[in-house]
């Protein structure tokens, strides 16, 4: 009965994520003095949506949030209302404090309390974080982080402060203890990013580009531009993440003699294609995101098969996951589950089934993205199922996602019948 009352509360006048959401952007509007007409003429939307989208009948599209954020002057996050509290007990959220102090004397640490554990040690247990991470396992990463990144800091800069301003080749031990702090710092960036603490997320990605200038590893470096590059989409920039992706294609490209490129390069090139994808689809340019999309298909048939070089997850069922998304965030969700089911025909199932062996957070990510598509074309128990895979997958990953919420809070919004399930899913995702 506990958890009836307070989805009877909630559908009665509370404040669902849908909501906030939508009472964000009605906030900012009313700001800038502009008119629903005016707001969505400047968005190019239906005057009728962003009614719908004000009140959380309706979840906008991540396309439609980068536009409204652009046009209000506020970042995509401050309309989603991040960061968002979270419970005491929450294990990722304890490490911010220490993860701050770590990523603000990166290059004068304090003198280390205890001898630095080999590197080779060091590099297996950074290892294992990069899974975790790929995987959404924050619970589990976020205690290892702060000590990693000390030891490997102290490895890396040798003693000397003076390392850290020096570019130029260092002994090898020295690069490599770089490089493994490049991995440690990005799984940095996300554990702050799925928290909604963006200053720390773009403090990390400096971090990231930062080792990876004194790693002596080129592709790590164009990791660290492509890390670079999805903050500036995160927070609408989109033009400059444009620049950014498009000096890295051809970068990549230059790296290998006569264009025979390795898979880890191919890997890392068709991953920057599809974030140019997403680029052009949040720019509101779907033929051009399409031709992204079909460059990135060239890279995927090339390597046959997804995989996770860099930490990029690239291959053909990424290809078709972005795909997907892109004619969600475009508005056309009619034929993003139309694809569904047509690849699904291929497999002689109702709808596609992602291959075995995907990254979890990326398997998530993909079932998050159809459960919007369903609950934009009226498939309301469709879209909870979807959530319901998308946590069983990786759940850390689902509960710390806006698209979660916001499409959590507009099922109970919707659901009548106060389904104690749909009830449970939101209360859990934290709506």
């Amino acid at each position: 009965m506990a958890s009836l009352r307070w989805w009877q509360d909630l559908t009665a006048g509370g404040t669902t994520m849908s909501t906030a959401l939508g009472q964000n952007i009605r906030k900012y509007r009313k700001l800038r003095q502009l008119t629903v007409r005016a707001l969505a003429d400047r968005v190019a939307i239906s005057v009728s949506a962003l009614e719908k989208y004000e009140r959380g009948d309706r979840v906008p599209p991540p396309a439609v949030v980068t536009q409204l954020a652009r046009v209000l002057h506020v970042g995509p996050d401050r309309l989603h209302g991040q960061p968002w509290a979270a419970e005491p007990a929450d294990g990722e959220l304890s490490v911010v404090p220490e993860l701050r102090r770590i990523l603000l004397t990166y290059d004068t640490p304090d003198a280390a309390v205890l001898e630095p554990r080999p590197l080779e040690v060091l590099t297996a247990e950074m290892d294992q974080v990069a899974r975790m991470r790929q995987d959404g396992q924050y619970v589990q990463l976020a205690p290892l982080l702060p000590g990693l990144l000390t030891e490997l800091t102290h490895l890396a800069l040798g003693g000397t402060p003076a390392v850290a301003r020096d570019r130029r080749a260092l002994p090898q031990p020295q690069a490599r203890a770089f490089r493994q702090l490049a991995v440690g710092y990005r799984a940095a960036n996300s554990l702050a990013h799925k928290l909604g603490y963006h200053d720390l997320s773009y403090t990390a990605c400096e971090r990231v580009h930062w080792a990876a200038d004194r790693s002596g590893d080129p592709l790590m470096q164009a990791t660290a531009a492509y890390l670079r590059a999805g903050a500036m989409i995160r927070m609408g920039a989109l033009g400059s993440a444009r620049t950014v992706l498009e000096g890295l294609a051809d970068e990549v490209e230059r790296m290998a003699p006569e264009l025979s490129l390795s898979p880890e390069h191919q890997a890392v090139m068709g991953a920057v294609l599809l974030k140019l994808a997403v680029v052009e689809a949040r720019d509101g340019q779907p033929d051009r995101a399409m031709e992204r999309l079909a460059e990135a298909g060239t890279w995927a048939e090339a390597l046959r098969v997804d995989t996770t070089h860099y930490e990029m997850s690239f291959g053909p069922a990424n290809v078709r996951i972005h795909e997907v998304a892109i004619l969600s965030d475009t508005g056309d969700t009619e034929q993003a589950l139309a694809r569904l089911r047509e690849w699904g025909g291929e497999q002689g199932v109702d709808e596609w089934e992602l291959p075995d062996g995907l990254a979890a957070e990326r398997a998530s990510h993909h079932h998050i993205d159809v459960a919007a598509a369903r609950l934009a074309e009226g498939d309301r128990a469709g879209a909870h199922r979807s959530l319901l895979e998308a946590r069983r997958i990786a759940p850390m990953h689902t509960r710390h996602h806006p698209t979660v919420r916001a499409t959590a809070g507009a099922l109970v919004r919707l659901d009548r019948g106060a389904h104690d399930s749909v009830a449970g899913l939101a209360r859990w995702a934290g709506v």
